[in-house]
């Protein structure tokens, strides 16, 4: 017949006296008996990692997912733990557990990856910002207030704020605050430029129209920057219509095949 766990209560609740299970335990090889052992404990844990998981309540995560977590860090703690070295289990427990809480809201709840400096920022200011509220009434506590009772700099502050501001991201659908016809945070959103396609093609086409003859490259410019029909070039320049375009489709050919073989 297994021997069960002599489980002593502490004064809270949540805090039974299981030295002598995690003695036990220790003693044990690996089996049955010992697995058995290992859950009475952690079951008898398991009310304190509940009590630990609703400190963080009302962070954008529901309380269940959060007990979960809790639960699986007091499972990791009870198997590292090491009885001989003389410490409360408690005392190893609440920071592996609250360690596992806040390692979830890193890695899960930011919908873009934040440097855990900035993450860091974030809860002193948010903490400070709570402490400063009961004592600053009817207005927001200032950058310097914060950054005076947090013992930051300013700019530590103002990234923590910032980062306050961003732990979800909206919705480019979103409609924008004060807009009345719909329009959304896409709308606002810049598109590429096409004239960029064109801006190599411009510098590598330059000095190969700088040697160009005047009269070639006046052409070209009347025909392509003032956009003047080849009737109007060869009237102005007292030339046929047929000789501007045969002069026309000779230098674009001549500068086509010079900056490809430029580029080769």
């Amino acid at each position: 017949m297994q021997n069960r766990a002599s489980v002593k209560h502490h004064p809270h609740d949540d805090a039974p006296d299981t030295t002598e299970a995690f003695r036990r335990l220790a003693s044990l090889p690996p089996g049955p008996q010992r697995d058995a052992l290992r859950d009475e404990i952690v079951e008898a844990w398991l009310p304190m990692a509940e009590r630990l998981a609703g400190r963080f309540r009302s962070r954008g995560e529901s309380f269940e997912d959060l007990r979960q977590v809790a639960f699986l860090g007091l499972v990791k703690a009870v198997d590292r733990y090491d009885p001989e070295r003389g410490h409360a289990f408690e005392s190893y427990a609440v920071p592996t557990v609250t360690g596992e809480i806040k390692r979830h809201f890193r890695d899960h709840m930011w919908t873009l990856h934040v440097p855990r400096r900035v993450q860091d920022l974030r809860n002193r200011v948010r903490f400070a910002v709570q402490d400063l509220s009961q004592t600053v009434s009817g207005r927001r506590p200032t950058v310097a207030e914060i950054a005076e009772h947090a013992n930051m700099s300013e700019e530590d502050v103002l990234a923590g704020l910032e980062a306050l501001e961003s732990f979800t991201a909206l919705s480019l659908d979103a409609e924008l605050p004060g807009s009345e016809d719909g329009y959304s945070l896409g709308d606002s959103l810049g598109s590429p430029d096409p004239a960029l396609d064109t801006v190599v093609d411009r510098e590598a086409v330059k000095p190969r129209l700088k040697a160009l003859p005047e009269r070639e490259r006046a052409i070209l410019y009347m025909r392509f920057f003032d956009d003047m029909t080849q009737s109007s070039i060869a009237e102005q320049l007292g030339i046929s219509q047929m000789h501007v375009s045969r002069l026309i489709s000779r230098c674009c050919s001549r500068l086509r095949e010079q900056v490809m073989r430029d580029a080769v």
